[in-house]
């Protein structure tokens, strides 16, 4: 057994040598070809109604759960009065009478999952223009958002782009099921209404700038590294120079200052936070950010538009960009890839735990 598994190990790590660097072949050429078109994209819009989405949900499930003739009935019931609900249309814009149903609120969801450079901005920014073609003070704009913070000039344009929503008069509801912390809570403050789960992190409203320094390194090796700058601050600390005392005071304050920014841009959009207790960069989970008033409503997204799909028309909107032939190439290799490991590592496990 032991020289079979030895026999068999050594063919799975030949096999997987061959794919892999088949794969990072693969990938290298598609990222070479994409380079030049990587800022053209094309895009396009896609909406989808989360009315129809839950509306298919539970048929799926009463056509299984209830009774054959219970279901046919209940079917019948609906066709009927969706009719009825049809000619009573077709009669108002006839008599050019107000549709009722064009009264009907409408709930806009858009979804930001942000990471360190705040990458989703570009699709958002599109769909907040696509949206605000339409909405009105009687709508709502409601934004799933998962985000640890990252760059701070990025999540400030993230946030600008929020407050298009806002300046526009139409109300924003921001969820939050899993983390809104530092440039994630800056987007999160703008909203008039900010819903978390109850294990949500929020928070941490507060700079951190961090960076290695190799002088020393360098200079035990007899290595200069020279930095010419015009203006006195133009470079304060730097990761192969020699770093000078007044060079990292000034690079404090300027820490200091961008965090003065931040507490006043939180205290303009929620007064009724208390900035000195916490603004000090921790976190607080979503039942404590409720008691400080960093949050209004304690409950998940997906409680949260299930209710509102009863009294309004939910749309999910979506700029989505086309994929190019390398796009595919490079997806289904690291697909290809995760699916390879995971399958083979399960089998080696599998072997280890039969071997005994």
């Amino acid at each position: 057994m032991v020289d079979f598994l030895a026999s068999y190990g050594l063919f799975l790590a030949k096999a997987l040598t061959v794919v892999g660097a088949l794969i990072l072949v693969i990938v290298a050429v598609a990222a070479v070809a994409s380079r030049n078109k990587k800022d053209n994209k094309e895009g396009y819009l896609s909406v989808h109604s989360m009315n129809e989405t839950l509306e298919d949900m539970e048929h799926a499930l009463k056509e299984v759960v209830l009774d054959p003739e219970v279901y046919k009935q209940q079917l019948k019931a609906e066709e009927k009065q969706d009719k009825i609900d049809a000619k009573a249309r077709k009669k108002a814009l006839k008599k050019a009478e107000p549709v009722a149903e064009a009264e009907r609120k409408r709930v806009y969801v858009l979804d930001f999952d942000g990471d360190i450079k705040a990458s989703e901005l570009e699709p958002m920014r599109e769909e907040i223009t696509a949206v605000l073609t339409m909405a009105t003070e009687k709508d709502e704009v409601v934004v799933r958002l998962e985000s640890p913070g990252g760059m701070v000039h990025s999540y400030g344009l993230a946030s600008s782009q929020l407050e298009r929503i806002k300046r526009q008069g139409v109300p924003l509801t921001v969820c939050v099921d899993k983390v809104a912390a530092s440039g994630g809570y800056m987007m999160a403050c703008l909203a008039d209404k900010i819903i978390a789960a109850p294990f949500s992190i929020l928070g941490s409203i507060g700079v951190v700038a961090q960076l290695p320094n190799f002088h020393r390194l360098l200079k035990k090796h007899d290595i200069d590294y020279e930095v010419l700058t015009a203006g006195e601050y133009k470079r304060t600390l730097t990761v192969m120079g020699e770093n000078t005392e007044k060079g990292r005071q000034k690079f404090v304050e300027e820490l200091e200052d961008t965090h003065c920014l931040f507490k006043e841009f939180v205290g303009e959009f929620r007064p009724q936070v208390d900035l000195d207790k916490v603004a000090t960069g921790e976190v607080w989970f979503g039942r404590r950010a409720l008691a400080v008033n960093l949050i209004d409503e304690i409950s998940t997204s997906d409680e949260y538009l299930t209710k509102a799909c009863a009294d309004a028309d939910v749309f999910l909107v979506r700029y989505e960009y086309k994929k190019t032939l390398q796009d595919r190439i490079s997806e289904m290799s690291v697909k290809t890839t995760d699916s390879l490991f995971t399958k083979w590592a399960g089998r080696i496990l599998n072997s280890h735990l039969l071997a005994k």
